[in-house]
């Protein structure tokens, strides 16, 4: 008795969602679109177009001024640096009045870094002797102790930053760092090094 019931209640559970579905879904019309749709390209929507490097041919200082010297090295030190790393890219320096591709300008300065070396100490311990044979017989230990130092040491970083002329926008910018110590010769030869690192991923691929 109880199963016939059971199966009772399965049957009308059945037959119930095989009924009618009582919500049915409704939606409202778009709205039309503005008149100036037609006309108007949302330049947001799409995805900008890659930037064409080779189309720079030649630069100019930014504002007509050359880059700021410290210390550490001349205003001109730095301009020429500069020049030569744009000039093996192919890029031409203007001194006309002509306008330029690219807007250049540079920037020296030092800053502090710190720096970790590791020293490792040996000690030892040991008890060689008895005789049965020719090496002799013993035990020993012999263990090394790491010594962690910090220093802090001054670099100078050099930073070069490219901008399209008839946009203004920045289309490129770079740094890299060269040690602060050495003599006259020395530090030129750094600032070259530390130019051409930076201005090495010029053009990007």
């Amino acid at each position: 008795m109880k199963s016939r019931s059971g199966l009772l209640v399965i049957c009308l559970g059945l037959a119930a969602c095989q009924g009618s579905n009582p919500y049915v879904a409704t939606s409202n019309p778009l709205p039309p679109a503005p008149p100036q749709a037609a006309t108007t390209f949302d330049r947001s929507a799409y995805p900008a177009p890659p930037r064409d490097y080779g189309r720079y041919r030649s630069w100019a200082w930014l504002n007509g001024h050359l880059p700021q010297g410290t210390a550490w090295a001349d205003s001109a030190q730095v301009a020429e640096a500069v020049s030569n790393a744009l000039d093996q890219r192919g890029l031409r320096p203007l001194h006309d009045n002509r306008p330029a591709d690219l807007l250049v300008s540079a920037d020296l300065h030092l800053e502090t870094r710190l720096r970790q070396v590791q020293d490792d100490y040996g000690y030892g311990a040991g008890y060689y002797g008895g005789g049965y044979n020719r090496y002799g017989s013993g035990y020993g230990l012999y263990n090394t102790v790491p010594v962690i130092r910090t220093y802090q040491v001054q670099v100078v970083v050099v930073r070069v930053d490219l901008f399209d002329a008839s946009t203004s926008q920045p289309v490129w910018s770079a740094s890299a760092e060269t040690t602060s110590q050495g003599n006259q010769r020395e530090r030129t030869d750094a600032l070259r090094e530390a130019v051409e690192k930076a201005m090495s991923a010029y053009p990007p691929s």
